[in-house]
């Protein structure tokens, strides 16, 4: 199948959605399909083989944010929009650029947002025709396109008429985000997405949770939304002997975005509840994931809180870590808790979690009951630190059931979220669109 795949970069920030999205044509590629991955703004931030190497960044930032601002820019001619990319991905622009995408807030975007989602009439028009030329000049007429989440679905009405061909919209957890703008905006931005996603040909949906939600969402019939589960590429990460003893003392795991929304201020509760038990005095918190330029001074306040409850030297915290340290994160864990305060749509640190044979605790809500309840690699508790230091606890505390919980995440790992799993089921559901 002949297949063109759609990412959003996010520059210095490591993104879930672009890890997904360059595993999954990696994988697709040894399954023998053509496929173009073509990444969108900034460069992608990576922990494996970039798969869009050697493809132009399309929509790039600076020339998106420009045509936005000024209709002199839009009107200016092609020679201008290249010397401004150009200049953009020098090395010491692109870095300082990088930094600013990293403070970058939904509610500052939303005109923007609104105009993406607007394709062949908004005022980045011009980049969509430029990235529609290019498609058209490769070997092979591309038989789906792939969009990397929902607000790209402006793309999909000219690229259907232009291309002919299938167009397929990935999700992953755009609601969150949409969200956050402000009024009236936040309305403007549903409203234009409701409308533009009747072009669109397929919905995949990383669990059936987020799927449902976003059928609602945008007021779509549900045999238009596919469930297709995320899948990690499970090298280095797999634990295949499970005969080591667990880590003494036992260690409790964060691995995410260090913000807010992930749930972290609720993690560092729940381990401070945790600490002031006799049975869990010796418990220590790792904390790890991606800290960008605007999370520095929340993460600066926790440890301020940790030391003023006088258990900051029991955590650790590993920012920003390339693949082979996070494996070896993992695998230093007891147990994982990420308990994000949003319709989380999937969690693909569950997933790595998993591999590395460690139990989950997640709250009781979002995808995370449904990813649980479907891997018997842990236990769901009540969203608040009480209900999570009990189920915690009563993982750690039991060896036979902290085995079992072991053996069932390796399991799971391996038959419901490789990279190679949900590759073919990705084929599969095509296919059967097509059909």
């Amino acid at each position: 199948m002949n297949i063109v795949q759609i990412t959003p970069g996010a520059g210095g920030m490591y993104c879930g959605n672009c890890f997904r999205d360059n595993a999954l044509v990696a994988e697709l590629r040894q399954l023998g399909h053509d496929v173009l991955m073509v990444p969108l703004y900034l460069p992608m931030t990576l922990d494996e083989d970039d798969q869009s190497t050697g493809t132009p960044i399309f929509f790039n930032g600076v020339n998106v944010y420009l045509e936005q601002k000024s209709s002199f820019f839009r009107s200016a001619p092609k020679w201008m929009h290249r010397a401004v990319q150009a200049i953009a991905e020098f090395p010491l622009f692109a870095k300082q650029i990088n930094k600013q995408a990293g403070k970058t807030r939904a509610e500052d975007v939303g005109d923007l947002t609104i105009s993406m989602l607007k394709g062949e009439v908004g005022n980045q028009a011009r980049e969509l025709d430029e990235l529609i030329a290019f498609l058209k000049s490769q070997p092979n007429k591309p038989e789906v396109v792939c969009l990397s989440n929902a607000m790209l679905v402006g793309f999909a009405r000219k690229m259907k008429k232009e291309l002919g061909s299938q167009i397929v919209c990935q999700l992953q957890g755009e609601d969150a985000y949409l969200d956050s703008m402000k009024e009236p905006e936040r309305t403007q931005v549903w409203e234009t997405m409701t409308e533009r996603s009747l072009d669109v040909d397929l919905f995949v949906a990383p669990s059936r949770y987020f799927g449902e939600t976003m059928a609602r969402r945008l007021s779509l019939p549900m045999e238009k939304v596919a469930v297709v589960p995320n899948g990690i590429n499970l090298e280095g990460y797999l634990v295949e002997d499970l005969t080591a003893p667990a880590p003494e003392p036992p260690v409790l795991g964060f691995f995410a975005r260090m913000c807010e929304e992930k749930g972290l201020s609720l993690l560092v509760e729940t381990f401070i509840n945790l600490k002031r038990r006799e049975a869990m005095k010796k418990l220590r918190l790792k904390i790890g994931g991606g800290c960008g330029p605007g999370d520095e001074a929340y993460v600066k306040r926790l440890r301020k809180h940790l030391r003023t409850e006088g258990v900051l030297g029991d955590v650790e915290f590993h920012p920003n870590l390339d693949r082979e340290q996070k494996q070896e994160f993992f695998k230093s864990l007891s147990v994982l808790s990420v308990p994000a305060l949003y319709g989380e749509a999937f969690g693909l640190y569950l997933v790595e979690a998993m591999a590395a044979g460690v139990p989950v605790v997640q709250p009781r809500h979002a995808a995370f009951p449904e990813i649980v309840e479907q891997s018997a690699a842990g236990v769901i508790a009540e969203p608040n630190a009480g209900s999570l230091a009990d189920a915690i606890e009563s993982v750690l505390s039991n060896p036979s059931s902290h085995n079992a919980y072991r053996k069932s995440a390796v399991a799971a790992a391996k038959e419901k979220y490789s990279i190679e799993v949900m590759a073919r089921n990705m084929i599969a559901t095509l296919d059967k669109k097509r059909n």
